[in-house]
């Protein structure tokens, strides 16, 4: 069905208003002719008469009830000298609006694709020329030239930059453990994947509750190979991050020694009694429920969890506390971690809207302020004073959600890059380790393992790749379960080869190929 769509978003144009850009009372806008906007914030020159707002049509998905009050739209106009028109579309009906707005040829000069999936679905109508490359311009701008590059290259079609991305983190993954069990058994923070597996062995056999009974296990995990703990852990040995490049030739993850040993690791907690036995159909609550309630001392997952798990286990035993750690060192001594491809919504920009260069430079300094930290703090946090204040540099939401749902949240879908590319302010954490949960995360992005071919397209993949991924998630359960041995794997593996594995290689190193061009 995405294919189908595809090609008929190609058949269309899309229209939109013209729009330039001028010098702004604090003097971060260029004025006409300009092609760079400075990235901090001053007063214009005295004497010196502020040209004409510029209008500006951006249409975005809205993911409160209401549209949200003007009042930071008007700061934002002020600040960059910008007359707005903002579409909200509620985000339940967005990608109906979407389609039906480049069908008529009614789409605004800046576009938000809202998600990943949804931009994937328009890259046929880039190819086609519907949009302007801005990778060749970002260099002109100081804040948009901090973008992430490995993140842009995960937005590219065909090698080339086209959208503005808004960050999501690289990667969450860490280990969350009960910091009380590991002190009471004089248990360090594991380094290693062997301390790690220590851990889970001391938390299963050496009564870490105290109540006499062997009733704890060292693992809680869930149906889920990828945002549960198999894959931070294949991380931790090596193992590429859904495939590997070689060459040209691009192989999937699971012909990868570290899958392999990966498994032969978790088969070993399988067979020692160091997890739940029936993590293969275990939901995320029935997962987090077993560290909860005191029956597992570790969860391998999204480090910021631990708060959420941290409030319910208060709740039973308030003497409970927990730790994490997000560096783990594998055989070779390296500590890793995938990584997802780092960003949610993506601004596209029309040719028809968008008539010449310098009118796509004009729009392109707009969201090169809206990185600056002032307005960037802008668009995620509101209004100091009213919608949040400051607590040692830190901040401290307003408590008031229906006013902030109603004045501010919606604006943080605006935002442009995040807080790794932007010296943006930080929220405060009053639970002391959802604090370093956060830390942690930021400090992923020094070992992260990017996966790619987050840029590359297969038409195979499209039309198999949940049958072929299920045929390998089987035979990884299986393996961890006993039902199959090494050779077994092997055997699948060839499977799935000879019913499109091997054709989506072939047009995945293709894609590559001509993203190299």
């Amino acid at each position: 069905m995405w294919k189908k769509t595809a090609v008929w978003l190609c058949t269309v144009f899309v229209l939109g208003a013209l729009l330039a850009a001028c010098g702004s009372d604090d003097g971060r806008t260029p004025s006409n002719g300009d092609t760079a906007s400075r990235g901090e914030a001053g007063e214009s020159g005295e004497g010196t008469a502020k040209p004409e707002p510029f209008q500006l049509k951006i249409m975005t998905n809205l993911h409160t009830p209401e549209v949200p009050h003007d009042e930071i739209e008007k700061l934002l106009e002020e600040k960059t000298n910008t007359q707005l028109d903002i579409q909200w579309v509620p985000d339940g009906s967005y990608e109906e609006k979407l389609n039906a707005s480049f069908a008529t040829g009614s789409l605004p000069q800046a576009v938000y694709m809202k998600n990943q999936a949804t931009y994937i679905i328009f890259r046929d109508a880039i190819r086609n020329g519907q949009f302007w490359e801005i990778g060749p311009y970002l260099n002109e701008y100081p804040n948009l030239s901090r973008l992430d590059e490995n993140v842009l290259k995960n937005t590219a079609v065909d090698g080339k930059i086209y959208g503005l991305y808004q960050e999501r983190p690289l990667s969450r993954q860490g280990v969350i453990y009960r910091k009380d069990w590991a002190d009471k058994l004089g248990i360090p923070e594991p380094e290693t994947i062997d301390d790690l597996y220590n851990m889970m062995k001391k938390f299963t056999e050496e009564d870490p509750d105290g109540n006499n009974k062997r009733d704890t296990i060292g693992l809680t995990d869930r149906s889920d190979l990828i945002y549960g703990a198999f894959k931070t852990v294949a991380s931790y040995f090596g193992t590429p991050n859904n495939w590997s490049l070689n060459g040209d030739r691009l192989e999937p993850e699971f012909m990868h020694p570290g899958y392999m040993e990966t498994m032969k690791f978790f088969k070993r907690l399988y067979d020692e009694g160091l997890i739940n036995k029936d993590f293969p159909v275990t939901s995320k609550d029935d997962q987090q429920n077993l560290i909860i309630t005191g029956r597992a001392g570790v969860y391998i997952g999204s480090m910021p969890d631990v708060q959420s798990l941290h409030a319910k286990t208060a709740e039973i035993d308030p003497d409970a506390e927990y730790d994490v750690v997000n560096r783990i060192a594998g055989p070779d001594g390296a500590a890793g971690v995938w990584s997802i491809p780092g960003y949610g919504n993506i601004v596209l920009f029309p040719k028809s809207a968008v008539k010449s260069e310098e009118e796509l430079k004009q729009i392109l300094s707009f969201f090169d302020q809206l990185m600056s930290p002032e307005l960037a703090n802008l668009v995620k946090w509101g209004i100091e004073g009213k919608h949040y204040t400051l607590e040692n540099g830190l901040v401290v939401k307003n408590s008031d959600t229906k006013m902030t749902d109603r004045e501010q949240k919606p604006y943080e879908i605006l935002q442009i890059g995040g807080e790794s590319t932007i010296d943006m302010l930080k929220a405060y954490h009053p639970l002391p380790v959802k604090a370093k949960a956060e830390e942690l995360v930021l400090d992923n992005n020094e070992i992260l393992i990017h996966d790619p071919a987050a840029a590359l397209d297969s038409a195979t993949m499209g039309e198999k790749g949940i049958e072929l991924q299920q045929m390998i998630t089987d035979a990884t359960y299986n393996f961890i379960l006993g039902q199959l041995d090494e050779a077994g794997f092997a055997k699948e593996i060839e499977r799935w080869k000879k019913q499109g594995g091997e054709q989506m290689m072939t047009e995945l190193a293709e894609s590559y190929q001509q993203s190299q061009k």
